[in-house]
């Protein structure tokens, strides 16, 4: 099997209190780029494990990114077919 193109996913996060925040970014080759965002609150009473606010705030990002990414095939889908496509999953 032969890779024809790769992605790159960044993501930051930054801790803030109780707060997680992530920020995720990916840059496809026809150099569209997109950007999201997703947080993660800790619960008072919650051990502190910052990993964790990591995992849940960077998933939310993930998924806010794979809709924007859906969003753009269906267009692209949508521009070439004359009709309107819909994704799976909404």
């Amino acid at each position: 099997m032969h890779t024809l193109v790769g992605w790159h996913v960044e993501m930051e996060f930054k801790e803030e209190g109780d707060r997680t925040r992530a920020a995720a970014m990916v840059r496809l080759t026809d150099g569209t780029e997109f950007r999201a965002h997703g947080t993660a609150n800790r619960h008072p009473s919650d051990p502190d494990q910052l990993r964790v606010g990591e995992e849940i705030a960077g998933a939310r990002a993930l998924m806010d990114l794979a809709s924007q990414l859906l969003q753009k095939a269906h267009k692209e889908i949508d521009e070439v077919s004359g009709r309107t496509s819909h994704p799976i999953g909404r």
